[in-house]
């Protein structure tokens, strides 16, 4: 109920009053009074809350200038850390690379060298070989030649009836085998 007897007593102080009856008319007063406001109310603005607005954008403006600038380092530090990586990866594919390599030929020169040790050992061994054969066929054939000797001498003991002097009996014979052998 307050309310409408404030708007009553206001229409009736309007009805009462000299002021403008049309919006274009203009009241000097009114005029004065509103840029009176507006430029007290500016200062008031000006000088207690544009400073601290003012000083919160450039302290903005600055930690993000500062932020961005820590994002450009970061940025660059992990570029150079990748192509680091990138570097040391392929440091070390060619390593191994070359440690594969070297592997495959020492495996080779080793796979030669077993066989060419394993061909020297086969030919010394048939190289003993052949010389113990040569050896024990010498042997045989010395043997073969006593026992020969040794049969022909009883044979002719039996023949002649008698007893030769055995040394000199055996002499003959092995000239006259050797004799016989290198004719053939």
């Amino acid at each position: 109920m307050t309310m409408l007897r404030l708007l009553a007593l206001v229409q009736e102080a309007g009805g009462h009053a000299a002021g403008p009856v049309s919006p274009f008319e203009v009241n000097f007063g009114l005029f004065f009074w509103t840029w009176l406001v507006f430029g007290a109310l500016l200062w008031v603005l000006w000088k207690f809350a544009w400073p601290p607005l003012v000083q919160a954008t450039v302290e903005r403006e600055k930690r993000i200038e500062a932020q961005l600038a820590e994002a450009e380092r970061r940025n660059q530090e992990a570029q150079a850390l990748l192509e680091e990586h990138k570097r040391l990866l392929e440091e070390s594919r060619s390593k191994a690379h070359a440690m594969i390599t070297e592997a495959k030929t020492f495996v080779e020169k080793e796979r030669a060298a077993a066989l060419e040790k394993t061909r020297q050992e086969q030919e010394e061994l048939l190289a003993r070989a052949v010389r113990d054969i040569a050896g024990e066929k010498e042997r045989a054939l010395e043997e073969l030649r006593r026992e020969a000797v040794d049969l022909s001498l009883a044979a002719a003991s039996k023949l002649l009836n008698q007893r030769l002097d055995s040394e000199t009996d055996r002499k003959i014979v092995q000239e006259y085998l050797a004799s016989l052998g290198s004719h053939h």
